[in-house]
C-alpha cells in the first residue's frame, strides 16, 4: 500500500516515547531512577522523548514537581535527543506560562491538549482556537496538538488544518481518536504544507495504518523504543514488507500495553529489567495486578527487548 507523503520535511520525526515518572514505593519523586529511565530510553533508540504526558502520570504531580522534573530531565538529556514537554492546562495564561518556561529550559516542542476540566467542562471551537493562539504567541517552538478522547473535545480535521494554517506555532498533531489513519489522511489533504508533523499515538496500536496514512512520527509508551524503531525505520527506508513483519512481531506486546497494562506498562518492564527500583504509581492510581504483570512479562520475554537487559 503506498503511503501518503507529508508536504514538507519535518524538523522532528521518528520515535518519541513518553517518559514515565518514577516514584519511590512511598510516592516521592525518584530522580536517580528517573535519570536511569531516560538513559535507557535514549540507549534503546528513542529519536526523542516526551515528558509530563498522561502516560507520565502528570495528573499526579504538583506544579513544583513539574518544574523539578522538567529541569532535571532536560539538564540530564543535555541535548542528546530533542525533548517534548507536555504543558496542558485548562487556562490559556497558565498553559502559555508553562510553555514559555519549557522553551526556556530547552524544550524542542510543547504538547498541549485542548482546554477541558473533568467530565463536563468544555469550551467552544472559537475558544479552543483562541487558546492555542494565546499559547503560540508566548513561544517560538512548535506546538503539538494532542487529539485524544480523554479531553472530550471533538477536533475535526478541518478545524485542526485551519489552526495549522492560521496559528504560527501549531504544526504537529498527535492523533489518537477512532479512525486515526483516516483523520491523518484528511488532515494532510486539508492542511497541506502547514501540517509539518502528522503523528501516531496511543501506544502504536494503529501504527502501521497510520504510517500508510502519512504519519512521520510515533509517540508511544517508553519501554521498547527499539521495537517501535524496527517498524518505523523499515517503513521510512521504503521497506514496507519488513515494517509489516516487525509490526506483526511486536503487536502482541503493543496490544498488551494498550489494552491491559496501560500507564504502568513501561515502569513494570523497567523494574523487571533492573532500570528502576520501584514501578509504583501514586495513590490513588491502582497498582498493576499480578496476573496482568505476568502476562505482560510473558509477552515481552518472547521479544527480548532491551528493557529486560539494560539494567542487568
Amino acid at each position: 500500500m503506498p503511503s501518503m507523503t507529508p508536504p514538507q520535511i519535518p524538523r522532528y520525526r521518528g520515535v518519541f516515547p513518553v517518559v514515565p515518572t518514577i516514584f519511590t514505593a512511598q510516592g516521592a519523586l525518584d530522580l536517580p531512577g528517573q535519570k536511569r529511565c531516560v538513559d535507557f530510553m535514549i540507549d534503546a533508540g528513542s529519536t526523542g522523548i516526551c515528558i509530563l504526558a498522561n502516560f507520565s502520570e502528570q495528573f499526579s504531580l504538583s506544579d513544583a514537581e513539574r518544574e523539578v522534573l522538567t529541569t532535571a530531565i532536560l539538564d540530564h538529556v543535555a541535548g542528546r535527543v530533542p525533548v517534548i514537554v507536555t504543558t496542558t492546562h485548562y487556562g490559556t495564561q497558565v498553559c502559555a506560562q508553562r510553555s514559555r518556561r519549557a522553551q526556556e529550559a530547552g524544550a524542542a516542542m510543547v504538547m498541549v491538549m485542548p482546554p477541558y476540566h473533568g467530565a463536563t467542562i468544555r469550551v467552544s471551537e472559537e475558544k479552543v482556537f483562541e487558546f492555542y493562539a494565546g499559547v503560540s504567541d508566548a513561544i517560538d517552538i512548535p506546538i503539538m496538538i494532542q487529539d485524544a478522547p480523554v479531553s472530550g473535545t471533538p477536533l475535526s480535521a478541518a478545524f485542526l488544518a485551519r489552526m495549522a494554517k492560521e496559528i504560527t506555532q501549531v504544526s504537529y498533531f498527535k492523533i489518537e481518536t477512532a479512525n486515526a489513519a483516516s483523520k491523518l489522511r484528511e488532515l494532510i489533504r486539508l492542511g497541506g504544507a502547514a501540517i509539518e508533523g502528522p503523528w501516531d499515538g496511543e501506544e502504536a496500536i494503529t501504527l502501521l495504518p497510520d504510517l500508510d496514512a502519512g504519519a512521520t512520527g510515533a509517540m508511544t509508551g517508553g519501554a521498547y523504543p527499539d521495537g517501535i524503531r524496527s517498524i518505523v525505520d523499515a517503513y521510512a527506508a521504503g521497506q514496507r514488507e519488513e515494517a509489516v513483519a516487525q509490526y506483526q512481531r511486536w503487536l502482541p506486546l503493543i496490544n498488551y500495553e494498550n489494552r491491559q497494562g496501560g500507564i504502568l506498562t513501561a515502569k513494570a518492564l523497567m523494574l523487571e529489567g533492573g532500570i528502576i527500583a520501584s514501578d509504583a504509581p501514586r495513590h490513588p492510581f491502582p497498582t498493576m495486578q499480578a496476573d496482568v504483570r505476568a502476562g505482560l512479562l510473558e509477552a515481552a520475554r518472547r521479544l527480548d527487548p532491551m528493557v529486560l537487559r539494560w539494567g542487568r
